[in-house]
C-alpha cells in the first residue's frame, strides 16, 4: 500500500465500520499532496498513524502508543497537512519543511484562529505536535520542537469543555409520537405489509406471458359480484370524477404479466377496447378499490372515524412500505437500545440472543475498538420484534439493516436519512392511519441513544447499568464521565419527567398503602413506621367519612408524603424538612443540589429510612457475604476493619427487621 501514489485504498485492509462509505476509507492524495516531496510526508505520515507498532518505529524508540489511528481521523490528519502547506506557500516560506521554524508553525495556527472554531483549531495544533513527535522517523526534515512545550492541544487552542455533551435530546414533543408510530408501524401494520407483499409476490410468479383468450375469464371475473377493479389512489383526484384504473395491477389479478396491459385492454383494437369499457363500466359502477386487494387493520383517525390505515397497496407503494418497515425497525432500536448508528448497522442476522438470562442483541463495539469485538446490548421484547421485521424486510444475506434496491453498489445506509424518510410518511399518511403528528425538528441517530440515557438515568442505582448499555467502561464503576453526560438532564424534559417521576412514585405508594392495608408488612425501620403512622390515619379519615378509593387517593396525595424507591431502601426524606436526615450531617452540599445524598445514605441509622420486604434479601446476603470474608487467613488490618464495619452495619439493617438490637 505504501507504494500508491495516488489513492491509499483501506477498503479489505482495515475493517470499515458498516455505516461508512467506502470512500471514507479511502485518502487521496491528490492536490499538494501529489507533488513528490509532499506526497511522500503524507504516506509516511499516514503509515505512522495506521501502523504505531510498526517495527521500525520501535527500533528508533519512538512509542505512539497501541492502537492504530481510525482511517476517518487520519483522512482528517490530511487535510490539516493540507492546510499547512497552503498557509506555508501564501507564507512564502520554502517546500522543504526541514527549513521550517516553531515560530512559522505557530503562526499558521494564529492565522487560523479567525477561520475556524476552539474544536477544529484543537485537531490542527495537535496534529503539528504530532508531527514533532514523528520528525525523527520521516524521511524529508521538520521542526523537531514542540512549539507550545508542556501545553496540550486544547489549551493551546483555548478549547474549554465543561463536561456538558453537545448532543441534545429528542424534545418529548418529537420522542412521544415518533417511538409510538415506529411501534404501531412493527406490531400493527406489519402483518398487513407482508401478507400484502406475499399476495403481490404470488400473482407474479403466477403471470403468465400471453394475454391471447382471455376474453372468457375477463367477463367471469367482471361478473363475480366480490370483484372489484383495482385503481391508483390520488389524494388530489377529483371527486365527482372515478379514479384511475390500475391496469398493470388487473392483469396479474387476471394472471397475465402487467408488462402486456396494451395488448389486453388498449385501444388498438375493437377487442381490447370492448374489454377496457367494460372495466371502465364497472368503475363507473362503484365496482373498485384502491390497490391489492387485502383486508387492512381498521384504526380510528384524527377526525373520529374508523377505517383501513391505508388506501390500498400499489406495486410501488408495496417497494416504499418494505423501506418504511425498515426504518421504523431502525427508529425503534436505535430509542429503545442506546446503540450508536454504527453498532446498528453491524446488527447481523440470528442477533437476537439470551445474555445473563435476559434477551439482548450481539453486535459489533466499533467506536474507540480496532479489534471490533464483539458486545451485548440488552433489550425488551418490542426491540426483538423490531429486529425481526427488519430481517424479514432485508435482502442483505447477514445484515439486518441494509439498502432494499436491487444491485446497490454500496452497503451502507445513512441513519439520518432513514429518520427523516420514516417521519416524512408518517406525517404524508396520518389521514388514513390515524397516527400522530411528529412536530419538524432534527432527529439523528446519536439524539436516541442521547434521550434514552437521560430516560434511564430516572431510575435508582441506574449509573452502573447505563456505561454497561453505553459501552462507556471505566475501572471505577462501569460508568465514567461519559456516563453522566448522556444522562445529564435536559431542559426540553423537565417538566415532563417531574410528572411522570412524581406520577410513578405515586403508584407505588399506593401499592404500599393497600399492602398495609391488607395487614401485610410494608417494611422496616423507623421510616417504615412513621409510614404505617400516616396510612393508619388515612384509614380512619376514610372510614370516618365513609369514603371510596377516590377518597383514598384524595388523600394520600394530600398527605405530602415525600418518598424516593431505591436499591438499598427506600427514603423518606422531605426537603420542607431535611432535620434528622444522616447523610446531610457534616455534609459540603454540592451548590444548587436539592434532595438527599444518595452516596451518604446509612439505611442502618438513618430515621427516614424504610428498608422493604424487597431489600430483606440483599441485606442478609451481603451479611453473609462480609462474615465469610473476615475467615480470609492473612487479611490486612485496615482490610478487616472495612470488612467488619460492612457486617456490622447490614447486621444493623438485619436487627432492624426482627426486632432486635445489637
Amino acid at each position: 500500500m505504501f507504494g500508491d501514489t495516488e489513492v491509499l485504498d483501506f477498503n479489505g485492509v482495515v475493517r470499515k465500520p458498516a455505516n461508512r462509505h467506502p470512500s471514507w476509507w479511502k485518502i487521496r492524495l491528490a492536490g499538494d499532496l501529489a507533488e513528490p516531496r509532499w506526497n511522500l510526508l503524507a504516506r509516511e505520515v499516514v503509515m505512522i498513524l495506521a501502523n504505531p507498532q510498526h517495527e521500525q518505529l520501535q527500533a528508533s524508540g519512538l512509542h505512539f502508543g497501541f492502537d492504530p489511528w481510525d482511517i476517518g481521523t487520519i483522512n482528517l490528519n490530511m487535510s490539516c497537512l493540507r492546510g499547512l502547506i497552503e498557509r506555508a506557500r501564501k507564507d512564502g516560506l520554502p517546500d522543504d519543511p526541514a527549513y521550517w521554524s516553531e515560530a512559522d508553525l505557530r503562526q499558521r495556527i494564529k492565522a487560523l484562529k479567525s477561520d475556524v472554531g476552539p474544536p477544529t483549531l484543537t485537531r490542527h495544533v495537535a496534529f503539528v505536535q504530532k508531527m514533532a513527535a514523528f520528525a525523527p522517523a520521516l524521511s524529508c526534515g521538520w521542526p523537531a520542537g514542540n512549539p507550545w512545550p508542556g501545553k496540550l492541544a486544547a489549551q493551546v487552542a483555548k478549547d474549554v469543555r465543561d463536561g456538558t455533551l453537545s448532543t441534545k435530546a429528542i424534545p418529548p414533543e418529537i420522542w412521544f409520537p415518533l417511538v409510538r408510530a415506529a411501534w404501531t408501524y412493527i406490531h400493527t401494520f406489519a402483518p398487513d405489509i407482508f401478507r400484502a407483499l406475499r399476495q403481490a409476490e404470488q400473482l407474479r410468479t403466477a403471470a403468465g406471458p400471453s394475454a391471447a383468450g382471455k376474453d372468457a375469464e375477463v367477463d367471469a371475473w367482471l361478473a363475480d359480484p366480490a370483484s372489484k377493479v383495482p385503481c391508483h389512489y390520488d389524494p388530489e383526484w377529483p371527486e365527482d370524477q372515478p379514479p384511475e384504473v390500475y391496469w398493470g395491477m388487473l392483469m396479474l389479478l387476471l394472471g397475465v404479466e402487467d408488462r402486456h396491459h396494451g395488448s389486453l385492454f388498449g385501444r388498438s383494437s375493437a377487442a381490447s377496447r370492448r374489454r377496457r369499457a367494460k372495466v371502465l363500466r364497472a368503475v363507473a359502477e362503484g365496482r373498485y378499490a384502491y390497490g391489492l386487494p387485502v383486508e387492512l387493520t381498521e384504526v380510528t383517525r384524527p377526525d373520529g372515524s374508523t377505517g383501513p390505515w391505508h388506501p390500498g397497496f400499489d406495486l410501488y407503494e408495496l417497494s416504499r412500505l418494505a423501506t418504511i418497515l425498515r426504518n421504523a425497525s431502525f427508529v425503534l432500536v436505535a430509542a429503545l437500545s442506546m446503540m450508536r448508528d454504527s453498532e446498528l448497522q453491524e446488527i447481523a442476522r440470528g442477533s437476537v440472543v439470551e445474555h445473563f438470562n435476559a434477551p439482548a442483541i450481539a453486535s459489533t463495539l466499533v467506536k474507540g475498538h480496532q479489534a471490533r469485538p464483539r458486545k451485548h446490548w440488552w433489550i425488551s421484547e418490542p426491540v426483538a420484534e423490531a429486529i425481526t421485521v427488519a430481517e424479514a424486510v432485508s435482502p442483505h444475506p447477514s445484515r439486518v439493516f441494509a439498502p432494499l434496491q436491487p444491485g446497490a453498489v454500496n452497503e451502507e445506509l445513512d441513519g439520518g436519512d432513514m429518520v427523516d424518510s420514516f417521519i416524512a410518511f408518517v406525517n404524508a399518511g396520518r389521514a388514513w392511519s390515524g397516527l400522530e403528528l411528529i412536530p419538524k425538528g432534527k432527529v439523528r441517530p446519536h439524539m436516541f441513544r442521547r434521550t434514552m440515557a437521560m430516560l434511564t438515568d430516572q431510575f435508582a442505582g441506574s449509573e452502573i447499568a447505563l456505561g454497561m448499555q453505553l459501552k462507556h467502561i471505566a475501572t471505577r464503576a462501569l460508568a465514567n464521565r461519559s456516563t453522566r453526560s448522556y444522562a445529564a438532564p435536559d431542559a426540553s424534559w423537565a417538566k415532563h419527567l417531574d410528572h411522570a417521576v412524581h406520577a410513578a412514585r405515586f403508584r407505588r405508594l399506593k401499592d404500599l398503602y393497600q399492602v398495609h392495608g391488607r395487614g401485610e408488612e410494608i417494611g422496616f425501620g423507623p421510616g417504615a413506621e412513621r409510614l404505617k403512622g400516616v396510612f393508619d390515619q388515612i384509614m380512619a379519615t376514610v372510614k370516618a367519612r365513609h369514603g371510596d378509593a377516590r377518597v383514598e387517593d384524595d388523600l394520600l396525595g394530600k398527605a405530602g408524603i415525600t418518598i424516593r424507591f431505591g436499591a438499598l431502601n427506600n427514603c423518606l426524606f422531605d426537603e420542607r424538612n431535611p432535620a434528622g436526615a444522616v447523610c446531610l450531617d457534616n455534609a459540603i452540599i454540592p451548590e444548587g443540589h436539592t434532595g438527599p445524598l444518595e452516596d451518604r445514605c446509612r439505611p442502618d441509622r438513618c430515621p427516614n429510612s424504610v428498608i422493604g420486604i424487597e431489600h430483606m434479601p440483599l441485606y442478609d446476603a451481603h451479611h453473609r457475604t462480609q462474615l465469610k470474608l473476615l475467615q480470609t487467613p492473612g487479611l490486612p488490618a485496615c482490610r478487616k476493619a472495612l470488612i467488619t464495619r460492612e457486617a456490622e452495619r447490614a447486621e444493623a439493617v438485619l436487627n432492624n427487621i426482627r426486632g432486635t438490637s445489637a
